[in-house]
Order: C-alpha cells, then sequence, then structure tokens
C-alpha cells in the first residue's frame, strides 16, 4: 500500500513546451498541471511522441517551459539561471538516462565520484564506491564502460544519480536499452535506492511491469495528461 504523501517536491501548472524546428514552431506540450509529492513514485506513460520525456526535462530543468511555472522543492525554475539550476541538479536531481551517459575514459569509480568531488565532498570516493556495492557492482570499480555489460553501465549511472543523496530522482527509459533479466534488476535498484534514501522518483517508461510499481501513473497522449490512475485503484 503507498504511504500518505502531502508534500509537494514537484509542481507544474500550465506548463508548455513550444520548440523551433525548420518546419516552423512545434508544441510538445500544453497546459501540463501536475504535483508531484515527496517520496511519491510516479510513472509517465504514452505513445511515442506524446511527450513523455520532454515533461521529464522540464520537470529536471533540462528544458525550459515556453508557459506556465514549474516549481521544484520551492524553486521557480524558469526564474533560475543556466548556473544555478546546474548547481540545483547537483545538489538536489539525480538523472538517469536510457543511454547510460558515462565519460568512457573514467572507471565505474570515478564516473561515480567526479560528480561528488565537483560538489566538494570530501568522502567522494568512499560515498561511490558505497554505491558501487549498493549496486552490486564493487568488483567493477575499476572498470571502465567499454568493459562492462549494458545492464552494468546502467547500474554504474544508477550510482551515480543516488551518490548526492538527490531529493529528487529522475529516470528516462531506465530499461529501454537492457534485456529482460537486466531490466528487472534495474527496476529493483531503483525502487531499492528510493526506499533507502527517501527521494521522489519520476519515471518516463514504456515497461508495463515498471509502471505497475509506481504509487501514480499520469498517461500522456498529444503532448497533454490524458488520464492519470493510482496504484490503490489499480490493485
Amino acid at each position: 500500500m503507498a504511504c500518505s504523501m502531502t508534500t509537494p517536491v514537484l509542481t507544474l501548472q500550465d506548463a508548455a513546451l513550444s520548440l523551433d524546428g525548420n518546419a516552423g514552431r512545434v508544441d510538445i506540450l500544453h497546459d501540463i498541471s501536475l504535483t508531484v509529492n515527496q517520496s511519491e513514485t510516479l510513472g509517465l506513460v504514452g505513445p511515442s511522441g506524446s511527450g513523455k520525456s520532454s515533461l521529464l526535462m522540464l520537470m529536471g530543468g533540462l528544458e525550459q517551459a515556453t508557459g506556465g511555472r514549474i516549481t521544484a522543492l520551492g524553486h521557480d525554475l524558469n526564474e533560475m539561471g543556466e548556473d544555478a539550476l546546474a548547481r540545483f541538479r547537483r545538489d538536489a536531481m539525480g538523472i538517469v538516462f536510457q543511454n547510460f551517459h558515462l565519460i568512457p575514459t573514467m572507471t565505474a569509480l570515478e564516473n561515480v565520484a567526479t560528480p561528488l568531488e565537483l560538489a566538494g565532498h570530501k568522502d567522494a570516493f568512499q560515498r561511490a564506491e558505497d554505491e558501487l556495492d549498493a549496486v552490486g557492482l564493487s568488483h567493477r570499480c575499476d572498470h571502465y564502460p567499454a568493459q562492462m555489460s549494458g545492464g552494468e553501465q546502467q547500474r554504474v549511472a544508477l550510482a551515480r544519480a543516488s551518490a548526492p543523496r538527490p531529493q529528487i530522482l529522475l529516470a528516462d527509459e531506465p530499461t529501454g536499452n537492457l534485456d529482460e533479466a537486466n531490466g528487472s534488476a534495474i527496476i529493483d535498484l531503483l525502487f531499492g535506492l528510493r526506499d533507502r534514501h527517501g527521494a521522489t522518483l519520476v519515471l518516463v517508461t514504456h515497461s508495463h511491469t515498471l509502471a505497475q510499481k509506481c504509487d501514480r501513473v499520469v498517461r500522456l497522449r498529444d503532448g497533454q495528461i490524458a488520464d492519470e490512475t493510482r496504484r490503490e485503484a489499480a490493485e
């Protein structure tokens, strides 16, 4: 059963996103109003092109809304400059991408420790070792991304995202490039990290299994919220 969650962490009010393309201005998201509460797990689902990943990018301040307002942990993301947004993401958010985005010339340990070092954590390498151990990769600390499988690389990406103890964890198709066994393992790790650190978890996914584990599922269609379902209702 989902716990009671009443403290807003992310709030979107009539958020919109339009981008200029070769064929002119393209409207991607329209009037999205949504609140995500502390420690909630939210799944964003819908067909390809429905705006799921774009919505996640707005939540993470990686895209700037062209309409409406987005507030994260009390900060208006549209009012923050690029440097302030980068510091905010570094200190308060963990982001996991489908394609891992590991630095190929760094070992697993260095990939996880470097963001911690940049944030000024004196125990960066010890914390990185602890996070790699938590995702079952203590034996891969000295390996480079090219020496690891896709599932192992995604585990490193998860360790890197969770090491700063973020209040918000965003994941864009975290199992999309993995086979069923590795995808299932990543799902368990994601929710395990949420349970360990108490982070709010927002996931873009095509995986029915992953969506079903979330407290709430929001379905997008044509850049708008089509419907939403809470897990209690499904159960």
